[in-house]
């Protein structure tokens, strides 16, 4: 099976390839050190960065490994962060979730939501068993968000990163099909 970038709509929300045209409000989120904040890499200095995990983003598509997908507002089509899947590996029928919001998205729902039509893809269309995902340890926003959708806690990354030059841990969460209850329509 091929893995191709889909465009997902949601009530509030649309997931989309990356494009070009992406990079500036990209760049403009990742080099907020407050967004960035328990990230274990440091805010982008320079808006050739953004270029280039746009280049990314199209490598991993290219390669079957993933897909990232901008997520925006279905009614104005404004920037509000992005969702991915990666390590996809349809053998096991398993990939990794990832997402990050820029601040202003901060509070409404949006992360479950973007996840939400994620998974449903993931499971559905890719038909795959197991999600996993990784949040630090000091992040409870986006443990959260993990937990709202079902997402289990299964362990503990100790000292698995530097973050602002503090060494962090990082908790490890999967999410089974047969657990898969939407709490939303995408």
């Amino acid at each position: 099976m091929s893995l191709r970038t889909p465009t997902l709509p949601t009530t509030r929300l649309r997931l989309r390839p990356v494009a070009d045209d992406d990079a500036d409000a990209l760049f403009a989120m990742h080099s907020s050190a407050h967004v960035l904040r328990y990230w274990d890499s440091p805010p982008w200095a320079e808006r050739a960065r953004a270029e280039r995990f746009i280049a990314a983003c199209r490598q991993m598509a290219d390669e079957d490994s993933g897909v990232r997908l901008v997520i925006e507002h279905a009614s104005d089509r404004a920037f509000v962060g992005w969702c991915s899947l990666s390590r996809w590996n349809p053998t096991y029928r398993s990939a990794a979730l990832g997402y990050c919001l820029d601040e202003p998205a901060w509070g409404h729902g949006f992360a479950t939501e973007a996840a939400t039509a994620a998974l449903q893809w993931a499971f559905g269309t890719l038909d795959l068993n197991r999600v996993q995902a990784e949040t630090d340890t000091r992040n409870a926003a986006s443990a959260r968000v993990l937990e709202k959708l079902g997402f289990v806690r299964e362990g503990t990354l100790r000292e698995d990163c530097v973050v602002n030059g503090d060494v962090s841990d990082s908790w490890v969460y999967g999410l089974l099909r047969r657990q898969w209850h939407p709490l939303i329509e995408p």
